[in-house]
């Protein structure tokens, strides 16, 4: 018999799928909203739905060196769970690299109040704003699980 991975691992291994679904050619980020060890719902970057994917434009619409067209993965996350009428409230957020400011600024007020992410990139308000609202914040190692 196989050992089973943790939650958390079998979670980021959906997240590492999901984000093979981005259409953003700079970074490919996955998302998954979890409660009670039930996936609420899944996000990807990339543009709008409906619209040009970030990988078939001219490279005009980046900005600061991001796609200026692309919604974040964990943005798409929320939508998708707000469509369907899912609250992500009290949920874990799994996540193939830490959320951005604007991005963790809309999981507090969505009530989230875990983050998981493996890895990391640099924004140290973000982190700061995660601490005051009282999210947990680990990251995950792959190599652990």
């Amino acid at each position: 018999m196989h050992d089973r991975p943790s939650w958390d691992a079998y979670f980021h291994a959906i997240t590492r799928a999901v984000a093979t679904r981005a259409t953003c050619s700079r970074k490919a980020v996955g998302a998954v909203l979890v409660k009670d060890k039930l996936i609420l719902a899944t996000g990807y970057n990339g543009a709008p739905a409906g619209l040009r994917h970030c990988d078939h434009t001219d490279g005009g619409d980046l900005q600061n060196g991001h796609c200026a067209r692309s919604t974040h993965a964990e943005q798409n996350a929320i939508v998708q769970a707000a469509r369907h009428g899912i609250s992500i409230e009290g949920a874990t957020l799994y996540c193939t690299n830490n959320p951005c400011l604007n991005c963790t600024k809309l999981l507090i007020n969505a009530g989230v109040t875990r983050v998981v992410y493996e890895e990391q990139y640099e924004d140290p308000l973000a982190f700061e704003l995660l601490a005051e609202a009282n999210i947990a914040v680990e990251r995950f190692d792959a190599m652990t699980g």
